[in-house]
């Protein structure tokens, strides 16, 4: 096939898109062409470090020089021989530049694409510890890993998913810690995945997760790379996706959406005063809105009698009932919260909290809302935020227990209740109870539980997971 034929075989191939560049060259006394995609390569470097140095390339008996082809531009990008033209047009795609020349097909790796610099993720700042957070360029996302364990253990495998945009997933884990078995199943779902494609790390996540029904999600994502390095330390896989910041942990607790990164650069009684705060708003936010509601309809003999009489007060003449009027806010300030997360951030940050003041006000003024489910509402959405990676999770939550009290009162939500207690109870994360180690009790990982003990203390690493090594401190000098 000559030039000519190739250049059209490509512009047909890839339906004469605008931004397919094909170079006609010569190296030596042969015609060449080199194929790239405008906007992945760095042109220069093209022209002066590889097109420049092969133009006076020799070429034996007519043929190109091999050896003189790698020698040359080794310097400027490595390059390495394609098998047949197929595979070049896949090679083409992934931003490398192709160079097509004697029946012979070479990649030259000149990729420069714009990416993100390297900041404090927005999701996860911290007054004290690393402020570094990944970003969407998967090799930057694996350097980051890389640099914080040194180690030969550390295992990097990639794979490639998705029909049209062929994504590349890299699945991270240490050899001598990770159980075999759990990095086995992973790789085995990933490359069974058979979808268009990947736009973020959350649709691996989705379909890859045991209990795909559920409304936790059973697959922790990470935007810090020290979280995803000490995860990994403790026997967990990471799944890093090209073009997403977001990195995917597993096995996952339930226990690690009260711990923060934080948490560990700290001391222990702060942080376990903090952990109870967040175990304690969650459950205020989850449960609030049903009780009152459960004691206003059914149980109202419950209440002291002189706060009884200061919600009398507070609630006659308004047009709903105690079930109707929760709903009602309930909506409210969830409308409120995802208009100020999508609107422009300034805006966003006047709009919740003007919204929520001025309207609360005004229908409690107005006589449509009452005092006190307004209140209950703002602590139970306060409460929310305690644990905000499984937010959407608890608001489903809290509706669910809020329709329960009232339909049955009391007896409903602990009802309610136990339904839910038991329904996360038998959820699995790739063989690890997603409750433990407090469902099953697993005593040897209460240490770093809602109660954290010293870092003296963590000899062994959480005996829930399974992991080949368990020992992960040994004794000190001062010991």
């Amino acid at each position: 096939m000559n030039v000519e034929e190739l250049k059209e075989t490509l512009k047909s191939d890839f339906c004469q898109s605008f931004d397919l560049v094909l170079l006609q060259r010569k190296i030596g006394e042969l015609d060449c062409l080199y194929a790239y995609f405008d906007g992945m390569i760095d042109k220069e470097l093209l022209e002066n470090g590889v097109i420049s140095k092969l133009f006076a390339a020799p070429t034996l008996n007519g043929n190109i020089d091999i050896k003189y082809l790698y020698n040359n531009t080794s310097s400027s990008g490595k390059i390495e021989e394609i098998e047949n033209f197929l595979e070049a047009e896949n090679t083409l795609t992934e931003g490398f530049v192709v160079l097509f020349v004697d029946d012979l097909f070479f990649s030259i790796d000149l990729r420069k694409m714009e990416k993100r610099s390297i900041t404090e993720p927005p999701t996860s700042s911290v007054l004290k510890g690393p402020r570094t957070g990944f970003v969407e360029e998967i090799a930057v996302n694996v350097s980051l890993i890389r640099r914080r364990i040194k180690n030969k253990d550390l295992v990097i495998q990639s794979l490639t998913v998705g029909k049209y945009t062929q994504t590349t997933v890299a699945v991270c884990w240490i050899s001598s810690i990770a159980d075999k078995a759990i990095v086995d199943s992973v790789m085995k779902r990933i490359s069974q995945i058979n979808i268009d494609g990947i736009i973020d790390s959350s649709y691996i996540g989705m379909l890859i997760e045991d209990n795909q029904s559920s409304l936790f999600s059973q697959i922790s994502s990470q935007e810090k790379p020290d979280i995803v390095v000490a995860k990994i330390l403790e026997g967990r896989v990471a799944i890093v996706v090209d073009g997403s910041p977001m990195v995917l942990t597993l096995p996952y607790m339930l226990i690690e959406s009260f711990q923060d990164s934080e948490d560990y650069f700290r001391r222990n009684r702060r942080t376990s005063f903090v952990r109870l705060l967040r175990l304690i708003g969650i459950i205020f936010a989850v449960l609030l809105p049903a009780g009152y509601v459960a004691l206003q309809e059914y149980q109202y003999q419950f209440l002291p009698f002189k706060f009884m009489i200061t919600i009398i007060n507070a609630t006659s003449g308004t047009p709903f009932t105690p079930t109707y009027e929760m709903i009602l806010v309930l909506i409210v300030f969830d409308i409120l919260n995802e208009a100020s997360i999508r609107m422009p951030r300034f805006v966003g940050m006047a709009l919740s909290i003007v919204g929520a003041i001025v309207l609360g006000e005004t229908a409690v003024q107005a006589g449509l809302l009452s005092s006190p489910a307004v209140l209950v509402m703002a602590l139970s959405a306060i409460g929310m935020y305690t644990t905000p990676t499984n937010m959407g999770t608890f608001s489903i939550i809290r509706l669910a227990f809020l329709l329960a009290a009232s339909l049955f009162g009391m007896l409903g939500l602990v009802i309610a209740c136990m339904i839910f207690i038991v329904s996360i109870c038998s959820l699995k994360s790739f063989g690890t109870d997603f409750t433990a180690p407090y469902a099953p009790v697993v005593p040897a990982d209460l240490k770093d539980g809602f109660i954290k003990k010293s870092i003296n203390d963590t000899i062994t690493r959480p005996k829930a997971l399974h992991t080949q090594n368990k020992i992960r401190k040994g004794k000190s000098k001062n010991e």
